[in-house]
């Protein structure tokens, strides 16, 4: 009976794989939803009494029921690098000329550039293992159990080897009003637009929530594709999709920037029409061995860009100027706006940067201005509709005192900013804290802008090792409207899961100023740890590509504060990690190497050049000796190259460097 059992299981596992695929990959259904459905129910009713059945991989997962406690971080063997944009014909064809200088006869895949969340998907021997948002980029969230409720994803391939896929996982127009029309009857507020509902969806703890949103995902690119024998990007997406994977069928292939510069102007008309919402065009080169000779800058592959639709623009009124206190002090004058929906989400506020920026504009309270989302994400005024002006409007004057501590402001000499100096206002040190939770520094979740702001006036978190201290305030907190035992359980894991962040989080979410995340990254891989912060001298910093003398003064004034010394000994004690450990992928040429760069290189810049000798293991020094294993020769090479050879030092020309690259 039970071989019965089994065998109509596997029959019935077949034939909704086959109707699914047929379905939401095809979009060309040979059975009926109530068929479907049918099939479906006798599956789960089968498994639910042959528990030694289950699987993974079975249709019935898609119906979701995993109920998380919280997400797991996990890293990207290959970090996730987003792309440079281009906002214009312009931007595209100095792309192109880019490329060509490297190769001449490169040609192009374009594609639609789907609005919604990057996601990677793992699969060994045929079986999805995981599913992890983009994070940022290194570190991303384990989402394995939604991801496998999205019904165009195989849950099993027919391919044996380790095999990482990426895509964008959306929500369709349909979805969205399906959703939204749910929320509606069940009382709650809807969605603002697809991206989000997308989002949102990905990060539910309960699959089945996931499940019943309707999420849907292209995949992109193939993750290392010549482990797979793949030399370009098209034989890539028909590897993926001959695998059972979902490709967005309107993806080309151009040899000319003019061609690729049609398709843009086609589907920019177009894209209103579309099923889904696109934000812009992938354009990438095809052929996947030239990338290395191409390059990547530090946070993207110059072998492919973004295209960026023009941002909407709309008309609403600022009904006033208020001014916000930033961590490091600068006051930022910002308009209060009556509501308006700039594609697809309520804008109510948009900042005015500085008192030059408003008086150039000649912004005024009760103008109607031109607003519009730059890069469409921060709203930005562009500019004021001065035909409407009735006469009552008051030209801008920048206030003297700062808002919540009403201290004198200063104007620093050079800068457009003007700023609080007061050390103990609680503006400055809230937005400090909010800083370091934040996602691109520590990323403690449960810690929001609203609990910190809460946390702070009520004294239980004033400063940032008082974070780590938060476990003591426990039966404070379980007095709070809105927090339960599980969720400051789960706040409390955060905290606990960020002291294993790595050091160049640290000390990006210290707020130094003029040191951002880039900053961070590059000053904690060359001093290694925080007692080299300590010891870190004007003139070493100097020395460090990416580093000038208004960074190095800064780092070196913050670290020779007592005050901030003892905060971070304090947090050495809670137990945050303090030593920097590199993500770099070693390759056996560049592994303990030293490089010397000399003269002036044409396919890199020279901080582009260390760091791809860093990611893969090699060092970069600022001078010859006999401990130099190469020196990098450009053109008009000087005393560098005479002193290499007379130490009989290897020297590689740049073409030697791409060689040794690839």
């Amino acid at each position: 009976m039970n071989m019965d059992v089994k065998q109509r299981i596997d029959e019935l596992r077949a034939l909704l794989n086959k109707y699914n695929y047929e379905y939401h990959v095809l979009d060309n259904p040979s059975v009926s939803d109530q068929e479907f459905d049918a099939l479906l129910h006798e599956l789960i009713r089968l498994e639910e009494a042959h528990p030694e059945y289950k699987s993974d991989d079975s249709p019935t997962v898609r119906v979701g029921g995993v109920v998380l406690d919280k997400f797991v971080k996990v890293e990207h063997d290959v970090p996730m690098m987003s792309l440079a944009n281009a906002f214009n014909e312009d931007e595209l064809r100095a792309f192109d000329e880019r490329v060509r200088k490297v190769v001449p006869d490169a040609t192009y895949n374009v594609e639609l550039k789907i609005d919604g969340l990057a996601g990677s998907l793992k699969y060994e021997n045929g079986a999805m293992v995981l599913g992890a948002t983009r994070g940022n980029g290194v570190i991303g969230e384990d989402i394995t159990s939604n991801v496998r409720t999205i019904k165009s994803l195989p849950l099993s391939i027919n391919y044996l080897f380790p095999l990482e896929v990426r895509g964008e996982i959306f929500m369709s127009k349909s979805s969205f009003e399906r959703a939204n029309r749910d929320r509606r009857e069940a009382g709650l507020d809807e969605f603002k637009n697809p991206r989000n509902a997308a989002s949102g969806s990905v990060r539910q703890l309960d699959s089945s929530i996931a499940a019943a949103r309707g999420l849907d995902m292209f995949i992109y690119s193939v993750v290392s594709p010549q482990d797979h024998g793949l030399t370009t990007h098209t034989e890539a997406l028909d590897f993926a999709k001959n695998l059972g994977f979902k490709i967005n069928p309107l993806s080309q292939t151009y040899n000319s920037i003019d061609d690729v510069i049609a398709y843009i102007d086609e589907y920019t008309a177009k894209r209103h029409d579309l099923k889904y919402d696109i934000d812009g065009i992938v354009i990438k080169v095809n052929d996947i061995t030239t990338y290395d000779r191409i390059g990547y800058t530090a946070k993207s592959p110059k072998w492919a860009i973004a295209y960026k639709f023009p941002a909407e623009e709309v008309v609403t009124k600022i009904n006033e100027i208020t001014f916000q206190v930033g961590r490091t002090g600068q006051i930022t004058p910002v308009a209060n706006l009556d509501p308006v929906i700039v594609q697809g989400s309520t804008v109510a506020r948009a900042t005015l940067h500085n008192e030059d920026y408003v008086k150039d504009k000649d912004i005024r309270e009760g103008d109607h201005v031109v607003i519009r989302k730059a890069g469409d994400i921060i709203p930005e005024v562009v500019r004021v509709v001065t035909e409407r002006r009735n006469g009552s409007e008051e030209p801008f004057v920048m206030i003297n005192a700062c808002p919540v501590c009403a201290s004198d402001l200063e104007r620093k000499a050079g800068e457009a900013g003007y700023y609080c100096v007061n050390p103990d206002c609680d503006a400055k040190k809230i937005e400090g804290l909010i800083h370091f939770v934040s996602r691109k520094a520590m990323n403690i979740e449960g810690l929001g802008e609203r609990i910190i702001e809460q946390f702070f006036n009520d004294g239980i978190i004033t400063s940032i090792p008082d974070i780590y201290d938060l476990e003591q305030h426990r039966s404070e907190l379980i007095l709070k409207e809105g927090f339960g035992e599980k969720s400051i359980q789960n706040l409390l894991d955060n905290i606990e899961t960020s002291k294993d962040n790595n050091l160049d989080k640290l000390i990006f979410g210290l707020g130094i100023r003029h040191v951002g995340e880039k900053v961070s990254k590059v000053l904690a891989d060359h001093l290694g740890n925080l007692d080299g912060f300590y010891t870190a001298t004007q003139e070493e910093l100097i020395n460090i590509n990416e580093i000038g003398e208004v960074i190095a003064a800064s780092v070196v004034s913050y670290f020779a504060n007592e005050d901030n010394r003892a905060m971070l000994e304090r947090l050495r004690t809670f137990g945050l990690t303090t030593e920097y450990v590199s993500n770099v992928r070693e390759k056996a040429e560049f592994s303990g190497k030293t490089f010397v760069l000399t003269g002036k290189l044409e396919y890199y810049k020279r901080d582009e050049a260390k760091a791809l000798i860093e990611s893969l293991g090699g060092k970069v020094s600022g001078s010859v000796s006999k401990k130099t294993d190469y020196v990098i020769a450009g053109e008009d090479a000087g005393s560098k190259l005479t002193k290499a050879n007379q130490l009989g030092v290897t020297v590689l020309s740049e073409e030697d460097f791409k060689a040794l690259l690839e």
